[in-house]
């Protein structure tokens, strides 16, 4: 090889590390901890005493100041009881349950003030995200997978000292499905409480809210 070539594939080799290195910044991994929350038939609304732990892992592609691809796993549980109801027909019922679930989702996120991948930014911002992702759950009644729910929350990331960066999300996971509580339109027979049958006008749902902590590739490797 003579001098010229060999120069010619330093130069590429370099430019392939740049290039490699340029995309790295906008990378992120990273992992978060907290709760999720169950809204259903047996809870109407987000009750706190029912609140139970999970986790998550994510990998964020930074495409934009403005716009952020996610993709991220989560594992977790919610559970309610009648019990601890207003309601005189639930107190009646007296259903509780438990349900486990794990899930996987994809989602865009938009930040509302430049996040920018320099390294003097001063990077933090409040966010909003939407998305589509498959959860599987498992109760006394049901075991169902490859659900679809549709995750749309808030949160907020600041880049506390380069390049890990922590935040906190709060979530929805609003889904097709009426059986996370295992009652629903065809429990009546299933459970030996006559009055265990959900209300099929409504789809129950989930929130997952965590702290986070990830890590920013802003490293430019060179040969």
């Amino acid at each position: 090889m003579g001098k010229t070539q060999l120069y010619t594939a330093r130069l590429l080799v370099v430019g392939l590390f740049i290039s490699f290195g340029a995309s790295a910044q906008k990378m992120e991994v990273g992992g978060g901890l907290g709760g999720m929350l169950y809204k259903g038939d047996v809870s109407t609304h987000l009750n706190p005493r029912f609140y139970r732990p999970a986790g998550s892992l994510f990998f964020r592609y930074n495409a934009t100041r403005s716009f952020s691809m996610r993709a991220g796993a989560a594992i977790g549980s919610f559970q309610a009881e009648d019990r601890f109801s207003n309601d005189p027909l639930q107190q009646a019922r007296d259903f509780s349950f438990r349900s486990t679930t794990s899930e996987l989702t994809v989602d865009l996120e938009y930040n509302f003030l430049n996040y920018k991948a320099t390294p003097k930014a001063k990077n933090w911002t409040p966010y909003v995200f939407a998305g589509i992702g498959l959860f599987n759950y498992t109760n006394h009644v049901v075991k169902s997978r490859g659900q679809l729910n549709f995750p749309l929350g808030v949160g907020f990331k600041y880049e506390i000292k380069r390049p890990w960066s922590v935040g906190v999300e709060f979530g929805t996971r609003f889904t097709t499905n009426d059986y996370l509580d295992g009652l629903g339109e065809r429990t009546f027979g299933v459970t030996t409480n006559k009055l265990a049958q959900g209300n099929p006008a409504l789809n129950d749902s989930y929130t997952y809210t965590a702290i986070t902590v990830s890590y920013t590739f802003y490293k430019i490797f060179c040969p």
